[in-house]
């Protein structure tokens, strides 16, 4: 009998993605982000998580899903890939799903084109499906490099006004 895989599963828009327990260091509200010059759009910006600077990747601008109001339920899925922390803003997390490796499907067996690209398998649980994402694609290479350090000081300490890279803001914003 094949070992099931445990999967934090979490929503970006109304799809259900998951990721390997194995690779989630936490699950944080969403705290003050300090936003960033010249990044990629779906980079939100910095956040000091007990004093370990960590870059935010929003995947929902990452995947391309329609932007969603403020929200309590987001929450920032803290992973560890190749040494470094990075946190995934999310929706909502939902649970820990327990899923049978016979229920993954390859993702170029059901995703056309280009589709499998952040995908590693889509699972099949009582009649839903789990998008199982890779995360080496998500946030490997370019898409996240390892922050130099936090800004000065001096720097964008002001309140924002507009949410625009650069500037600290917090969730409500």
């Amino acid at each position: 009998m094949e070992k099931e895989l445990q999967i934090v599963a979490f929503r970006v828009g109304r799809e259900i993605f998951g990721l390997p327990i194995s690779v989630v260091r936490e699950i944080v509200r969403v705290p003050e982000i300090t936003g960033v010059p010249t990044v990629p759009e779906y980079i939100e910006g910095l956040i000091n998580l007990r004093g370990q600077i960590i870059p935010l990747v929003d995947l929902g601008k990452r995947f391309g899903v329609a932007a969603t109001e403020a929200s309590s339920r987001k929450r920032v899925v803290v992973v560890e890939a190749d040494g470094r922390a990075v946190g995934l803003i999310v929706h909502s997390v939902s649970e820990v799903l327990r899923l049978n490796p016979s229920e993954i499907e390859e993702p170029r067996e059901v995703l056309p084109g280009n589709g499998a690209d952040y995908v590693s398998g889509v699972g099949k649980l009582n009649g839903r499906l789990v998008i199982l994402l890779d995360l080496s694609k998500i946030i490997g290479g370019e898409a996240v490099r390892e922050p130099r350090g936090a800004p000065e000081s001096g720097e964008r300490a002001g309140t924002a006004k507009s949410g625009q890279k650069g500037e600290r803001r917090t969730p409500a914003q």
